[in-house]
């Protein structure tokens, strides 16, 4: 009963997070209205994937070799939030680059690598974020039991793909509909400059971050 307990809190409370907007929001909503469904979909498995990383990584202890070794945190969050702020670059520098979306859009040969490379982009966008893996870490030294079972670690790894693909596919099914993705084709250049500026700030600020003095 007491591993069902912290299972329910980690999922609890990792939900409750994955559900607040970020630059995984951004990018997930971005890659669905921009392409398809599928492309968001993709983009959300690898938005759980990289989730699985953090869940992984927290079980091994992160958190404390992070406090050991401060400077391995400071690199961890200048380099993600300069993958970020790039990330946001590339997306506002393409905002006044056309995009033909229609009903045959994903059709052709090379949509399986397209998706591989929305999948990686959303695995990427998730990793970079320094800031969830001390939130993983966080959560799962509060919740975890003294000895966690390997049944235990499994259940929780699965729980945190659910999470978090399960979260960013229903964000890529909701805005990959007809009126959503209108709606971005007809002020695409806009809505780009606005996703571009909100992915750079966050990857500034996560910079700033880690520079400020303490």
């Amino acid at each position: 009963m007491h591993a069902l307990s912290a299972l329910t809190g980690i999922v609890a409370t990792l939900a409750a997070g994955t559900v607040s907007p970020g630059p995984s929001f951004v990018m997930v909503a971005r890659t669905a209205v921009s392409s398809s469904r599928g492309h968001g979909v993709a983009a959300a498995l690898g938005m759980g994937a990289g989730g699985v990383v953090f869940a992984i990584a927290a079980l091994l202890g992160l958190n404390g070799l992070l406090l050991a070794v401060p400077a391995l945190f400071l690199v961890l969050k200048v380099a993600g939030g300069l993958y970020l702020a790039w990330i946001g670059i590339r997306i506002a520098a393409a905002a006044r680059l056309p995009l033909a979306v229609g009903e045959g859009a994903g059709s052709s040969p090379s949509t399986g690598a397209s998706r591989g490379r929305s999948l990686a982009l959303g695995f990427s966008t998730q990793i970079s974020n320094p800031k969830t893996a001390i939130v993983y870490a966080s959560v799962f030294a509060a919740f975890m039991p003294a000895a966690p079972s390997l049944g235990f670690d499994l259940a929780v790894a699965l729980s945190v793909f659910a999470i978090e693909a399960g979260w960013y596919a229903l964000v890529a099914v909701a805005l990959s509909s007809e009126r959503p993705r209108r709606a971005y084709l007809r002020y695409k250049a806009w809505l780009d400059r606005i996703a571009g500026g909100v992915m750079m700030a966050l990857g500034l600020r996560l910079v700033w971050s880690g520079l400020r003095p303490s």
